[in-house]
């Protein structure tokens, strides 16, 4: 977690929020990579937290949570709160899930003044415009609870488009053009023959040297059958398979060398021989050599891959030089509101209409 001893939450961080999602140094526990982690009982009456010369106020915590909450509530209904994993209930989740989210934005906004981003004129006039529309919407009730003012949600905005600004200028000279060949994905169907099992740790036990060797015959015979013209090749996977799963699409890397090599060199319709994997022994019949449209989704997937790393390798140097605090009996305060009249759920939703990802 960002914080010290806020180890036990997996934070979620920044899906959809800035074309991103991203755990890297905002989830570092302990100060093992050198990173600064300082608690002080110097804050502010209502500050929840400091990183660098940057604060968050329990008002700006609260804008952020109270949009997350009502979001989940309109999906599963407030009932979604009474459940809990491994004694972790879902509040306390979402509660880390916002200050990791914030503090991200707020580690962006310093290295996007590190780097001398400023927003211009016209993205100016958006925060002020964005922070009016919001502001507006919220009750006099969603006022007080939340303890929002408008100047206090323009600077939200402002930090969230200058984050947003800084992303954009680290990631810009990314190639976006993916050759088909690097991106390509193929679909197979498959019949398998299991030479291990699973225990209850997901470590694989390995079957008898006889029942391994049954195995590899009887995927000899089966190899025999799909091959001879006479056969349906899914009829025999529906009857020999060990795997329920018959038709995969898949690329380079994702699935074991042997199995990929024996694929990936397979013309369409062709059936390779019996290969030998960790699990077990496969039969592969090549449905497809390039599955276009998998193809052109997994260009996209490559292309963001490359924009974290990229990113998120200046970003991990950054955030270890920062200074962090946390007033952790301010934000154990912190809970959920429970009123039905404090519905509001459109604060990032309104950012992303002045701002619309690129």
């Amino acid at each position: 977690m960002f914080f010290k001893n806020r180890c036990h939450i997996t934070a979620v961080l920044v899906a959809g929020v800035l074309g991103i999602s991203m755990v890297t140094g905002l989830t570092a526990c302990g100060s093992s990579d050198g990173t600064k982690v300082v608690f002080t009982t110097g804050f502010g009456k209502n500050e929840v937290f400091r990183i660098g010369d940057e604060s968050c106020s329990k008002a700006e915590i609260m804008i952020y949570l109270t949009t997350t909450q009502n979001q989940y509530e309109n999906v599963y209904g407030t009932e979604i709160w009474n459940t809990s994993l491994n004694g972790v209930t879902l509040e306390d989740n979402v509660k880390e899930t916002v200050l990791a989210r914030i503090a991200q934005i707020k580690t962006m906004y310093l290295l996007a003044k590190e780097k001398e981003v400023t927003l211009d004129e016209a993205e100016e006039a958006k925060v002020v415009q964005a922070a009016q529309e919001y502001y507006s919407s919220l009750n006099d009730t969603e006022i007080e609870a939340m303890g929002a003012t408008e100047e206090i949600v323009e600077n939200l905005y402002r930090e969230y488009a200058m984050a947003d600004k800084v992303y954009q200028l680290i990631i810009q000279d990314i190639n976006p053009e993916i050759s088909d060949d690097e991106a390509r994905k193929i679909t197979v169907q498959q019949i398998f023959f299991a030479t291990a099992s699973t225990d209850m740790d997901g470590n694989l036990k390995p079957y008898s040297e006889s029942s391994i060797q049954s195995a590899y015959e009887k995927a000899c015979e089966v190899r025999d059958l799909a091959v001879d013209g006479e056969h349906d090749f899914t009829e025999l996977a529906s009857k020999y398979s060990d795997d329920s799963e018959i038709t995969y699409s898949f690329g380079k890397g994702e699935a074991e060398s042997a199995y990929e090599e024996a694929a990936f060199n397979l013309a369409t319709d062709e059936v390779s021989q019996v290969v030998k994997c960790e699990r077990g022994y496969y039969i592969i019949k090549c449905i497809n050599t390039l599955d276009r449209e998998e193809t052109d989704a997994n260009k996209l997937k490559i292309v963001e891959e490359r924009k974290r790393e990229v990113f998120g390798q200046e970003y991990d140097s950054f955030v270890n030089t920062l200074v962090r605090q946390l007033n952790d009996k301010l934000w154990d305060e912190i809970t959920l509101i429970m009123d039905e009249q404090v519905t509001t759920d459109n604060f990032f939703d309104v950012y992303a209409k002045y701002f619309p990802e690129e």
